[in-house]
């Protein structure tokens, strides 16, 4: 039962912050796909190879996510480790959440 690890409070935000969370990562993208179709190449090549990056990166946590009450702490953990954000984003949430996502990611990292 992952709803003993955070509140409602918690939930609220997250649904917030993850939009704007998504939007700066996507303005990454965006630059990083400039930087693709701005190198000197073949016009196809670029196009073929911005089509895959694409393909990859519309499944990022940073670009979509399932928003269930129930997948909190997984989407926040998923969020994590794409470098969407980091420990340090959390702060606004409460301590039990914190605390829950910090054991997950000292128990997944050994």
């Amino acid at each position: 039962m992952q709803e003993e690890y955070f509140t409602k409070q918690d939930w609220i935000h997250f649904r917030s912050k993850s939009i704007e969370w998504q939007d700066k990562y996507m303005e990454k993208l965006c630059r990083e796909y400039t930087e693709l179709l701005s190198q000197d190449a073949k016009a196809s090549k670029k196009f073929w190879t911005l089509v895959n990056r694409i393909k990859l990166d519309k499944r990022s946590p940073g670009v979509m996510l399932e928003m269930r009450k129930s997948l909190l702490i997984q989407n926040i953990i998923a969020l994590i480790y794409d470098e969407v954000i980091n420990v340090e984003d959390l702060a606004d949430f409460s301590n039990k959440l914190q605390e829950r996502v910090k054991s997950l990611l000292e128990f997944y990292t050994y």
